[in-house]
């Protein structure tokens, strides 16, 4: 059994001091395997707001893997923006943005999709997606396979929102190399589905989980993150909320695979 965490979009700049305290507290006492944190450290990508999620990461108790989000390359800096769009990324979080964990049980495959020329959306590129074959079609299938992205593959219930570019292209190897689960963040909206429900093309089961912020920047719902645990065929998807005060289970979400589809057992 495994346990992952899932936190998104921080905005470091816009952060709550007191959520943050909290936070690394909760993951304390949950102990998870692996934290995943799926981009938007910072609000502006200021080397102030680096430093921040650097010490931030530092404390998390356990195994943790990071990726980008759009919001951590410079928006008002044109000279770094295209030229240098990354660089405090590699400078202060880490030099590998497609990171890789894996365990006896478990791989988690962290992809960049982060874009310079893209403001707001996010592309993966062939280069990445001939590194998802090799990494990912190369992992036996005893081992349960996650791929964290900051830009989703489906889009949240409320339109008109866009998803990461080459989703298609890269579905279809994800689909060859099996895997199980799809994070990502972004839209500051928690919701699941199985990947089928906007792509008819993909014929396996593949679970999309999006996490909430974990910023002051709320859309439509309070700060918020997920807790996944692992023990196949069942996964269980819990939601931990915060009130302003603490974190607490506002949502647990039963789901097992059958015949290659993810079912939801209960609440």
């Amino acid at each position: 059994m495994r346990r992952l965490a899932h936190i998104s979009d921080l905005h470091f700049g816009r952060e709550d001091p007191l959520l943050i305290r909290e936070l690394l507290a909760d993951l304390r006492r949950l102990e998870p395997t692996l934290v995943a944190v799926s981009g938007d450290l910072t609000q502006r990508a200021r080397r102030r707001q680096f430093l921040s999620a650097r010490a931030f990461l530092e404390r998390i108790p356990c195994p943790k893997i990071v990726v980008p989000g759009n919001h951590d390359i410079p928006l008002y800096n044109p000279v770094r923006r295209f030229l240098l769009p990354l660089h405090r990324w590699r400078r202060y979080i880490a030099p590998d943005m497609d990171p890789l964990y894996i365990d006896d049980e478990m791989a988690v495959l962290g992809v960049n999709t982060a874009r310079s020329l893209a403001f707001v959306n996010g592309r993966i590129s062939d280069r990445q997606i001939a590194l998802l074959r090799l990494r990912l079609c190369n992992i036996p299938d005893h081992i349960f396979k996650i791929v964290v992205t900051h830009h989703p593959f489906i889009p949240p219930p409320i339109p008109p929102y866009s998803i990461v570019g080459r989703a298609a292209k890269a579905l279809a190897v994800l689909e060859e190399c099996g895997v199980d689960v799809l994070l990502a963040g972004h839209y500051h909206v928690g919701y699941s589905d199985d990947i089928r429900s906007h792509h008819e093309t993909i014929r396996s089961h593949i679970l999309v989980s999006q996490a909430s912020t974990l910023s002051t920047r709320l859309r439509r719902e309070p700060a918020a993150y997920n807790v996944y645990t692992i023990d196949p065929p069942d996964l269980t998807l819990t939601v931990r909320v915060w009130d302003g005060k603490r974190f607490f289970t506002a949502r647990k979400t039963r789901y097992k695979e059958i015949k290659k589809t993810w079912s939801k057992i209960g609440h």
